[in-house]
């Protein structure tokens, strides 16, 4: 098993080192992308003449850094992506058909193809001076990881979060890694300045389950080493069981929910598998690569939770599903919660009227 490095910050050779080294089950060795329906040209390899997936990192001078929702299915206003693609690599992720909007692939193009916002702390800052800005939590990220690797040698997460202390701009933070902890300083600081919670997210109960399809991502047992020194630390904490897979990841509701606790979470929330588009064949060849036996399972459990299809775009339906199927799935998840403590509603609430406010003085509290 590759272990997430451990320094606050990689050297070119040492990230290089780190991304080709990530154990794989063979789909990010070479490139491989479903069509990329915004393009009219495609690729197609001779079986074995693919190139190898190299990382790949573009800089953006980015013209905004806030995204704002107006889907009922997330509890937040705004969100911010430092990063563009995610090397954590997880066949699930719903971004994927996001990267085809800069002529990238959904496949491994989204997770060697990164797109670096550098200017991400100006562009925020200048946001929160203008009088047009309306204060809300910000999520930390919507679409990827804030914390993948490379963010261990841009340091814009960091950077950013620093920001939203000066201004007293509350957080949500979602992660699959451990270098969240680098940035424990800021977050005590965040935390006493305004209202802060991070989740960790963990749809599985185990290691090698994780690895398998979510093969650059820290392992099971860091994140949830993660969340115990986060809530040692004093931060609101608390685990997104995300996504459920049904057929595959069941079982691993209640040992997740238990472990998170154990390990200081308060709050909880678990949402459906959705495959949108060019998210399924990447989903479903990994799926059939590692857990051969569960595949058809899975695949018909999801379609019978949505009407025969494997995703429904509608706001307030792409997080859920219907059917007896579903309400049981749902139900395993909320009596566990409800007997560990574990608060599932309410996610959004925030302290954003009486903290935010411009300071005097533009001197950075911390150093990116």
């Amino acid at each position: 098993m590759f272990p997430l490095p451990a320094k606050n910050s990689l050297s070119e050779r040492e990230l290089l080192d780190f991304c080709s080294a990530i154990p794989t089950l063979g789909y990010v060795r070479t490139i491989n992308n479903p069509k990329n329906r915004f393009v009219e040209t495609e690729v197609e390899w001779d079986p074995g003449a693919a190139p190898l997936a190299t990382l790949r990192v573009h800089e953006e001078q980015a013209k905004s850094i806030l995204s704002e929702n107006n889907s009922p299915d997330l509890p937040f206003r705004y969100s911010i992506n430092p990063y563009r693609g995610c090397q954590h690599g997880c066949a699930y992720c719903y971004a994927r058909p996001s990267h085809q909007y800069w002529g990238f692939g959904a496949g491994t193009d989204f997770e060697r193809e990164i797109i670096v916002k550098v200017n991400a702390v100006d562009v925020l800052r200048e946001t929160f001076e203008r009088g047009s800005y309306q204060p809300d939590l910000i999520n930390f990220s919507g679409n990827t990881d804030c914390y993948q690797p490379l963010e261990g040698r841009y340091r814009l997460t960091r950077s950013l979060l620093a920001v939203c202390c000066e201004y007293r701009n509350p957080v949500t933070i979602i992660t699959k890694s451990a270098l969240v902890l680098r940035d424990l300083d800021i977050l005590q600081e965040l935390n006493q300045q305004t209202r802060l919670r991070v989740f960790l997210s963990i749809p599985f109960a185990n290691d090698a389950m994780g690895r398998a399809v979510e093969p650059a991502a820290a392992p099971i047992s860091r994140r949830l080493d993660a969340l115990a020194q986060l809530s040692a630390a004093g931060i609101e904490t608390g685990v997104a069981v995300a996504p459920l897979i049904p057929g595959l990841s069941d079982s691993a509701i209640a040992p997740v929910l238990r472990a998170s606790k154990d390990a200081g979470a308060r709050y909880a929330f678990g949402l459906l598998l959705r495959l949108p588009q060019e998210v399924a064949p990447v989903f479903l060849s990994r799926l059939r690569q590692a857990f051969p036996l569960a595949a058809d399972k899975v695949e018909h459990a999801l379609r019978e939770m949505r009407g025969g299809q494997l995703h429904t775009p509608a706001f307030g339906e792409r997080m859920r599903g219907h059917g007896p199927r579903f309400d049981a799935l749902q139900a395993i998840f909320e009596s566990e919660a409800k007997r560990l403590g574990l608060l599932t509603r309410n996610l959004e609430e925030n302290s954003v009227s009486t903290t935010f406010r411009r300071p005097t003085s533009q001197l950075s509290l911390f150093e990116p």
